[in-house]
């Protein structure tokens, strides 16, 4: 099945303190991490950056760049737009998770091409959750069949753009195409597939790429 991957890169960074998708990790730069992975998902890769990133003469080789917008979703759809009609698959990437690699690509990808509407790579939740008001502990949230999402997401090409149509904004894809009643089916992730927000997270993926796990 003809799949396109978009890789999400056009965040402003401003909890890590800067754009982190720039920033080196173990002689390249996050961004180009998850491009490279990215590009074992099928025949094409859209990335998404900042508007005032487009011309850069230091992008990853792609196939296509796009200027992101003011929220994740929206970069998305940007990305989407770059997509050519013929895709029958779409795996959408936070460029801020390098350590993603191909295993997890493909799994997402094996899974909607084996009749999901949708998947997603996820961890068991293992910490206690508090539901906390203020500073004041309200409830504890029982953990049993919770599951921390992670991306590589993938979806039926179709589905994913009717679930942008109306232009909604969430804080995952997979989200949305809930919305519309399909189900979505999670593949086992990573712990290792870390999310960069801050600086400690990218200290964690350098050590995490210096042991080997």
């Amino acid at each position: 099945m003809v799949t396109w991957a978009v890789v999400v890169a056009a965040g402003s960074g401003d909890r890590f303190g800067g754009p982190k998708q720039w920033m080196p990790l173990r002689g390249r730069r996050v961004l180009e991490w998850s491009v490279d992975a990215a590009r074992t998902a099928g025949v094409g890769v859209v990335l998404v950056v900042p508007l005032g990133d487009l011309d850069r003469n230091d992008l990853p080789l792609v196939d296509s760049v796009v200027a992101g917008g003011s929220t994740r979703s929206a970069s998305v759809r940007a990305g989407l737009s770059a997509v050519p009609s013929d895709a029958e698959i779409v795996v959408v990437h936070d460029a801020a998770r390098p350590l993603a690699g191909p295993a997890l690509f493909a799994a997402t990808i094996a899974a909607v091409a084996g009749g999901a509407a949708g998947a997603v790579c996820a961890v068991p939740v293992t910490d206690t959750l508090k539901r906390v008001v203020g500073s004041d502990v309200v409830a504890t949230v029982p953990r049993d069949g919770l599951w921390a999402v992670q991306t590589p997401q993938a979806f039926r090409a179709g589905l994913l753009r009717e679930a942008h149509s109306t232009e909604p904004d969430a804080t995952d894809d997979a989200g949305l195409v809930e919305a519309l009643g399909h189900v979505v089916r999670v593949v086992p992730g990573d712990r290792r597939n870390v999310k960069i927000t801050d600086p400690v997270d990218l200290a964690v993926a350098e050590a995490l790429l210096g042991g080997g796990g």
